[in-house]
């Protein structure tokens, strides 16, 4: 009897995160209690869940408010050794006005804080693969576009 065909076929694991920014274009970046860097809000999309609910959760979840989430600017390719195959996206959180700043509740289980960083010096805030996946969905968001990676790397 022949092997099932699909036992070759790569489940990655899913994930959606929101590059949300201040007034000044600063990118928001979130600091996990359980990872040693920044990371943007977000996580794993759980069954039966789009990218864009999983995202609109998890927004919910870690910062306790419910902008809306704009299209998408990065889908990204990025296995991780410790975790297998692995697929991100990246949608536009848009601007987080006072307003929305004044509403966030953080949940202590997964973050102690949050911060706005320059984009063009994200790099020396948190580890390569999300410093490119965020300086490339900065890109796709004021040209308009969206853009593939691999590894955080555009594929052309």
């Amino acid at each position: 009897m022949a092997s099932d065909p699909t036992e070759s076929f790569a489940r990655p694991r899913v994930a959606a995160g929101a590059l949300f920014f201040d007034h000044l274009g600063r990118v928001m970046m979130v600091v996990p209690s359980y990872k040693d860097y920044l990371d943007i809000p977000g996580g794993y999309i759980e069954h039966g869940e789009t990218p864009t609910q999983a995202v609109a959760r998890e927004v919910k979840e870690e910062l306790g408010i419910t902008p809306p989430i704009g299209r998408l600017l990065v889908v990204d390719w990025a296995p991780n050794p410790s975790e297998g195959d692995k697929q991100l996206f990246v949608f536009d959180g848009g601007v987080l006005d006072q307003d929305w700043l004044d509403q966030i509740v953080l949940d202590p289980a997964e973050l102690t804080g949050y911060e706005f960083h320059d984009v063009a010096s994200i790099a020396e805030v948190t580890i390569p693969r999300i410093a490119r996946r965020i300086t490339h969905g900065t890109r796709a968001r004021g040209e308009g576009t969206t853009v593939y990676l691999e590894n955080g790397e555009a594929v052309s």
